[in-house]
């Protein structure tokens, strides 16, 4: 009766069944796994901007690798800015998606170490090659206040060319990049400056980082599961419809009963 699933086509079939189910339930943790990840992102993110901030020095130090705990991790740090040494990174973008630049100027501190500060977006230049115009920094001694991240590396950020850039200009923030070209030791990682606020909208201020959506990672979990579940339900639906119209062929094609004859004897 179902000596067809033999053949060759629902052997192929079958094995292709096999295979879609955990497949399809793998995708579906895949995206699950997602959504846990964003969820907890999203906790760390929140409970790093309350917390209250704390000196810069406490949470990096020269070489120092800011830990994934750590990050937006709101910190001070007091001194001066060093506007001599000061680049601008190329290719960033600002909550209107505008292509600018992103002012990252030292901030000297009492014990002659550094932390790198980066004071916000500005437009680049008009030919992208020359040095833009950056509003000043505050002179004097200043407090600034802002979110700690982690050094940028070419593995994580996918940028591998960095040469051949213009003066003062650079592709990722790194702060052993910028301690040998200021010639002193400089806190690892660097500060997303939220103050205090500059005097016009020039630089502007990088925002929050997004910790309110989750996105849609489980509702395509749950979709690939349901696929998963779909799939042997339409095997089983095939196979039911194979067999009827095989044994609808089979009757069609049998001889028809004769009616007896009369004798003619």
């Amino acid at each position: 009766m179902y000596r067809f699933l033999l053949s060759r086509q629902w052997v192929i079939l079958t094995l292709i069944v096999l295979v879609l189910i955990p497949t399809m339930v793998e995708l579906g943790f895949w995206q699950f796994h997602r959504h846990q990840h964003r969820v907890a992102q999203n906790a760390l993110i929140a409970d790093n901007l309350r917390a209250a901030p704390v000196p810069v020095t406490e949470l990096t130090s020269p070489g120092h690798t800011v830990p994934r705990a750590d990050y937006w991790r709101r910190a001070t740090a007091t001194g001066t800015f060093d506007t001599a040494h000061e680049v601008v990174v190329r290719r960033r973008t600002n909550a209107d998606d505008r292509v600018g630049v992103h002012v990252l100027t030292p901030l000297l501190l009492a014990d002659g170490r550094a932390v790198l500060v980066n004071r916000g977006w500005i437009p680049a230049a008009v030919d992208q090659m020359s040095f833009p115009e950056v509003p000043p920094a505050p002179r004097g001694r200043v407090t600034v206040t802002g979110r700690l991240k982690a050094d940028e590396t070419t593995g994580a950020s996918g940028i591998k060319d960095l040469s051949g850039l213009p003066p003062r200009q650079v592709m990722l923030i790194n702060s052993e990049q910028q301690a040998q070209r200021l010639g002193r030791e400089v806190l690892g990682g660097y500060l997303e400056q939220t103050g205090p606020r500059p005097g016009g909208d020039i630089p502007e201020l990088i925002p929050e980082p997004d910790h309110d959506s989750i996105g849609a990672h489980m509702a395509y979990a749950v979709q690939w599961w349901l696929f998963a579940a779909g799939v042997p339900v339409g095997w089983v639906v095939l196979v039911r419809r194979e067999k009827r119209d095989r044994a609808a062929a089979a009757a069609a094609g049998a001889p028809a009963a004769t009616e007896p004859q009369p004798s003619t004897a």
